[in-house]
């Protein structure tokens, strides 16, 4: 790794000074060159190469050196959400790509620091890495390399199973309780004290007897556990699996590390759509060169080409924010356009109010790909998108349209990116039929099992939790159990299909 060339560091200066004319606010950006060796290595690690060492990073080197050798790809930037920010350029790009990548870089590091689903990462991961991966390999010297490795291999076989919300989430600290009914002035069936003539009118029969079940299902949750379905499975198994000390260490850092990268799944559109919005802006005002236009078109139209029935997070984030930047520049927004029903009159409006940019720096702070998808993909981008069902024609040998409806296209990508398209699970009950097993529900409003998966994933909880684990989920319309017990796999029907808190409360009354 070396530092920047007086030339490179010059564009920098340059283009940083640029980024912050037009509002753009990041941390530092510390830029590195690298030869394609180095990068591909740091990029098989994550981005962090002070990282801990794992057979499946020299796996995905080696994946990266030969897709380079064969020509297939090539990676022109990487940067790390970090305080300051790290990002790393390639020795052998043309000066053009160099300018182009800065330009990209600076639009992350702006979208990494004001983003809301950025704010409760540690912007310190670089040294928190490093210590994670100083204490993995004393746990590998102590304990040996396969049996660390193995253990690795478990939490990131599960390190999807996190609630990726959770960080947002305010929880009363103190871990008070609020009273259970009948309580206080109440006695135990929930009775109000009231005069004896009043009594009948202050406490119905029915009133009392649904005092009388929610005192009994409060009792119920107080020895249940969890109390409620945990959707962090990974943060359930840390506090309650009977693992060793080392293992409990390995789990808390990968986990951590597991948030960490959450938010770059939950924005990658946005986030790569806004690199791209600001690089092209500042590119083609500012920065490029007469002699660079052509190398300069070349290399963007790659970066935004998209095949039919595909979706490119670059093509799809930028076209949508300079959507949302017209609209809000000629006024397409606010009651009176969302009242307009003429499609003729909704597409020439324009009643300019040049609040475009503003919207799109309001939009870059508080959204995600899923909230980011849901508000602004109508019609209108949609149509201009060619965002439509295709389908190959074995007779001409092209994709054509075979259905223009481009709300099941917006429907199919908010299913793929609702929980990164992976399934929902939740932990029920860790004491089912009072035998300390671990029973799982997947919530399939979201996302299918893939059935080979879930199973190795219940033979994987099983290694953690030493008990028989069972999943819950539906197939075709059936609910079914996966059971494992360290044997033999296990699926049988039963019967209904309900939510976490049904199945809590079914497993609650068959305790």
């Amino acid at each position: 790794m070396g530092e920047l060339t007086p030339e490179l560091a010059r564009y920098r200066d340059e283009i940083r000074e640029l980024a912050a004319r037009y509002g753009l606010d990041f941390y530092e950006v510390v830029f590195e060159l690298v030869d394609y060796d180095e990068l591909n290595m740091i990029a098989a690690y994550g981005g962090f190469p002070t990282r801990y060492p794992y057979w499946r990073f020299g796996m995905e080197y080696e994946q990266l050196s030969k897709s380079y050798s064969y020509g297939l790809s090539k990676i022109y930037e990487l940067v790390i959400n970090n305080d300051p920010c790290y990002a790393y350029l390639m020795r052998s790009n043309s000066l053009t790509d160099q300018k182009l990548v800065m330009a990209h870089v600076y639009g992350h590091c702006d979208f990494f620091k004001n983003n809301y689903w950025f704010s409760k990462t540690p912007r310190k991961m670089m040294d928190i890495t490093a210590n994670h991966g100083a204490r993995i390999r004393r746990y590998m010297d102590r304990h040996g390399v396969e049996p660390v490795e193995h253990f690795i291999d478990l939490v990131l076989s599960l390190d999807n199973l996190i609630d990726i919300h959770s960080p947002f989430i305010s929880r009363d600290a103190s871990g008070t309780r609020s009273p259970a009914v009948g309580s206080g002035d109440d006695d135990d069936t929930g009775r109000i004290r009231a005069k004896d003539y009043m009594d009948r009118y202050i406490n119905p029969p029915e009133y009392l007897a649904a005092q009388r079940r929610k005192a009994a299902e409060q009792r119920a949750a107080s020895r249940r556990h969890p109390a409620e379905p945990a959707r962090d499975v990974l943060k359930f198994l840390l506090q309650n699996a009977p693992l060793e000390g080392w293992q409990q260490d390995i789990l808390a850092m990968l986990r951590e590390e597991a948030y960490y990268f959450a938010p770059q799944g939950m924005t990658k559109i946005m986030n790569e759509g806004w690199a791209v919005f600001w690089h092209s802006y500042l590119m083609t005002r500012h920065i490029v060169e007469a002699s660079e236009v052509i190398h300069y078109a070349d290399a963007h139209s790659g970066t935004l080409a998209t095949r039919p029935g595909q979706i490119n997070p670059y093509k799809l984030g930028v076209e949508l924010f300079k959507h949302i930047e017209h609209r809000w520049d000629v006024g397409k927004f606010g009651d009176e356009y969302e009242a307009c029903e003429d499609e003729e009159e909704r597409r020439a409006w324009n009643r300019p109010t040049n609040k475009g940019r503003d919207k799109i720096f309001q939009v870059r702070s508080i959204y995600n790909d899923v909230s980011f998808v849901d508000e602004f993909v109508d019609a209108e981008f949609a149509e201009a998108q060619k965002m439509y069902v295709f389908g190959y024609d074995q007779s001409t040998g092209r994709y054509v349209v075979v259905d223009r409806d481009w709300r099941k296209v917006k429907k199919q990508l908010l299913d793929s990116l609702t929980n990164f398209g992976n399934p929902i699970i939740y932990v029920a009950d860790a004491n089912w039929s009072n035998r300390g097993e671990l029973y799982l529900y997947h919530d399939w409003m979201g996302a299918d099992l893939q059935f080979d998966a879930a199973m190795m994933t219940l033979r994987h909880v099983f290694e953690m939790w030493k008990r028989p684990v069972h999943l819950e989920t539906r197939d075709e319309g059936e609910a079914k159990l996966f059971s494992y017990d360290g044997k033999e796999p296990v699926i049988r029907e039963i019967t209904g299909s309900r939510s976490p808190r049904d199945v809590v409360g079914t497993l609650q009354e068959q305790g």
